[in-house]
């Protein structure tokens, strides 16, 4: 019994092994350059001919910050696609203040990834800024190649009325001064959990933050975002979720403006997250982000 047992658990093992190896085997990275030249890295997991979703960034992130969905078993099925913003990660960072205070430009950006992967009617995912992203990419090219789109802890506008007040904080990021700039970043990473992560995924995503251009974070905070063109002409699906103890942006001001923008979006608060619940309550994010995408996207 012990024997049959034991070999039935090595069974499990090599099969969990193949199963992570099958799937680790779909990951791939490539660039896409923007049509004002900017490299962008992508890194792509899943099934290369699933229903596809494409993962937008918040500020001083990158497509590291989708780990718990590129790597979820729940998420195998679909075609996962993350790329890191201009100024970020391992893409290409301008020095020119217009290269992040026009909203066109990071518009162009992921319509030159849709582009380049070739992807039919994608799901957009925006996390944050990159919630600001997409409501650029609406208002400069509208919602005809896209399915639908799920803001998390999205930036509607950069209004004092969404946005959490910490001026010192968003300061500090800019300063000259190293010591003070990255116990600022520190602190803004802090900031974005109710439930923080890990150690190591933790140190990670300061890492993340050190190796963002200081251009792009003094230029960004005055980024345009054409709110009222974009988010408010989309009339394919689009889901909004919040953490409930977002310290980042307000979700009860930002949910209210959405819809004031554009009556036909749908919300939910998760309860026990903060700025970033993909992160902090993965396994019901994966869930419901399946469900969206199976409700709007057509195989």
């Amino acid at each position: 019994m012990q024997c049959r047992t034991f070999f039935r658990h090595v069974a499990a093992v090599v099969l969990f092994v193949a199963a992570s190896a099958a799937a680790h085997s779909q990951s791939r990275q490539y660039t896409v350059t923007s049509p004002d030249g900017v490299t962008l890295a992508v890194q792509e997991a899943g099934k290369s001919d699933g229903p596809p979703v494409v993962f937008v960034h918040g500020l001083l992130g990158s497509h590291l910050n989708w780990e718990a969905q590129l790597s979820s078993p729940a998420l195998q099925g679909y075609r996962l696609i993350a790329y890191d913003l201009r100024g970020h990660g391992q893409s290409g960072k301008p020095v020119d203040a217009a290269a992040y205070t026009d909203g066109r430009r990071w518009a162009d950006d992921l319509a030159a990834v849709i582009k380049a992967t070739g992807v039919r009617d994608p799901v957009v995912v925006g996390w944050s800024l990159g919630a600001a992203v997409t409501t650029n990419y609406l208002a400069a090219y509208g919602d005809a190649q896209i399915a639908g789109a799920v803001y998390v802890g999205g930036v509607i506008e950069l209004d004092p009325k969404q946005i959490a007040p910490h001026p010192a904080l968003y300061r500090d990021m800019v300063s000259p001064d190293l010591k003070t700039h990255l116990d600022a970043e520190r602190e803004f990473i802090g900031l974005c959990f109710a439930q923080p992560p890990d150690g190591v995924t933790f140190q990670r995503l300061l890492a993340n933050a050190a190796v963002a251009s200081f251009d792009m974070q003094a230029a960004v905070q005055s980024m345009t975002v054409a709110a009222a063109r974009g988010l408010g002409s989309a009339r394919k699906p689009v889901l909004l979720i919040y953490g409930a103890k977002d310290a980042l942006v307000q979700p009860a001001p930002s949910i209210a403006r959405a819809r004031e923008l554009n009556p036909h979006v749908r919300s939910t608060v998760y309860a026990a997250s903060g700025h970033a619940p993909f992160m902090e309550e993965a396994d019901r994010f994966n869930r419901e982000l399946a469900a969206f995408v199976d409700s709007v996207v057509t195989r």
